[in-house]
């Protein structure tokens, strides 16, 4: 079947309009009129990635972190990013990304989050910042501490470690906000919409400061968690496919990504 079959039904469920402005999603290389039979589904786009990829004889890459998200200045091919570039058109892999538009849609990454930390009751959250509902907050079966709950977070996402920014551990929360990936600067909304924990990832030093000063608690699982996506993605693409007679395979990445050991 065409790529271009899979990309139009998923841009129905996470249309490039609602992704952040400038943020690169959509096509990173190759021709949406290309055949193809294997897709690989994954993160991030890695070396290690793509050499799955070959070794599955996958000719698409659907990952949720773009590929290219800066310019690309040349195509030195002693540069070990620009080999990556080479190696995927050498082998006729096409690569599409979906970023903030898969975390904005409905049903989608923050929601996946949510779920998977058992919240009810969850709405959207507006954000100022980008004009958006990027945020999740929800509510927690039974009231816990702070420490109690990040404890949780990271059995729920299966963390070696995670980093809690809180003035009092024993303090009760109820009330949590999630935003999936680096959403340390959504805080001040999450805050003003009633959250007593905000689960999200690479909370920076000075954002950390002021979390405490206007008395938030925050869980930092880090940026990793959103991995989610992979089995995610997998299940939507596989009920298309059977609603739709696609011929196509749909293949979940096993590679690490994580780029962060807890020693």
């Amino acid at each position: 079947m065409l790529a271009k079959k899979l990309i139009d039904r998923f841009e129905s469920f996470a249309p490039k309009t609602i992704a952040f402005t400038n943020d690169p999603v959509g096509l990173q290389i190759g021709n949406v009129n290309n055949d193809i039979k294997r897709v690989l589904v994954t993160l991030d786009v890695r070396p290690e990635v793509v050499d799955e990829a070959i070794k599955q004889n996958c000719d698409m890459i659907f990952s949720h972190h773009p590929l290219i998200f800066r310019p690309i200045k040349n195509l030195d091919l002693s540069n070990p990013q620009n080999q990556m570039y080479a190696k995927l058109i050498q082998n006729s892999i096409l690569v599409y990304s979906a970023h903030t538009n898969l975390d904005v849609a409905k049903g989608g990454m923050n929601d996946w989050l949510t779920e998977a930390m058992g919240l009810n009751h969850v709405q959207t959250v507006y954000s100022n910042h980008y004009d958006t509902n990027i945020g999740r907050i929800g509510v927690l079966p039974t009231p816990v501490t702070v420490e109690e709950f990040a404890k949780t977070s990271k059995k729920t996402f299966n963390l070696d470690g995670l980093r809690l920014v809180a003035n009092d551990n024993k303090a009760m929360v109820k009330n949590v906000a999630v935003v999936g990936g680096d959403g340390g600067k959504f805080y001040p909304e999450m805050l003003k919409a009633g959250a007593d924990v905000f689960v999200t990832g690479d909370v920076y030093y000075h954002t950390g400061h002021d979390m405490l000063a206007d008395g938030i608690n925050v869980v930092d699982v880090g940026h990793n968690v959103e991995k989610i996506c992979i089995p995610k993605l997998a299940s939507l693409f596989n009920e298309w496919k059977a609603n739709n007679d696609w011929k196509v395979e749909i293949i979940e990445s096993t590679v690490n990504t994580n780029p962060y050991q807890f020693i």
